[in-house]
């Protein structure tokens, strides 16, 4: 998820100025300044923290399609006190608005794929979906009793994102996961107190932009 590269300079500086449909991009001029050489301790710091903030800002602001020039005649605008275009107060109310107009697009986009995906994989042979919406396929049939939501079970899995990526897994730790059925999310405690048996291995797949791959399954026991 994208996050508005702008939080270290609302600490810094008291506002941002921006324009909707800029002409053209101009070279920003610097104040009216002697030649500046870095003497004492104080201007090297000076110097240091400009070229940090640049690097960081410049990084973060290029990643989301921020316009540069506007950002940089902004900066100077508020530091130099110049008139501003947009007051600091109007900023901050814009900023917020628009990082929430941000987040609702990509999470609308999240589960358009999230549905495309579940649609084609309840096609696939051996899917099943429940009422729910939780789907899972059966990789290897175990024999044990199903644990029940007050059962405290030991399950080794992975998780992967819709892209493939593994973000999480008891087994690169060398540890399985202990948990109580009824305390985890419910996808989990479905899948596992009413579908799946001891020692068995499954795919479960559900929303939120996540897979898990459940492995040398459930071992539980009463708390």
């Amino acid at each position: 998820m994208k996050k508005i590269g702008i939080i270290l300079l609302t600490i810094l500086i008291s506002s941002v100025a921006v324009e909707a449909k800029p002409k053209k991009s101009k070279k920003v001029e610097e104040p009216a300044t002697p030649k500046m050489e870095l003497i004492t301790d104080l201007d090297s710091a000076s110097y240091s923290m400009g070229v940090y903030m640049g690097k960081q800002m410049s990084m973060q602001l290029s990643s989301q399609d921020f316009n540069l020039d506007l950002f940089v005649k902004a900066f100077v605008d508020a530091v130099y006190n110049n008139p501003l275009k947009i007051s600091p107060d109007s900023a901050v109310i814009f900023l917020n608005s628009y990082e929430r107009k941000i987040k609702e697009q990509e999470a609308a986009e999240s589960i358009k794929k999230e549905e495309e995906f579940l649609a084609a994989n309840a096609k696939r042979e051996g899917v099943r979906t429940t009422a729910s919406g939780l789907q899972y396929e059966v990789v290897k049939m175990g024999d044990g009793a199903k644990p029940i939501a007050s059962d405290k079970v030991k399950v080794h899995y992975e998780g992967y994102l819709l892209n493939g990526k593994k973000f999480d897994s008891s087994i690169d730790r060398g540890q399985p996961a202990q948990f109580t059925l009824n305390r985890v999310i419910q996808g989990w405690t479905e899948g596992l107190q009413y579908h799946l048996p001891v020692l068995q291995r499954h795919h479960l797949h559900q929303l939120q932009s996540v897979l898990y791959l459940l492995l040398s399954l459930l071992l539980p026991h009463h708390l």
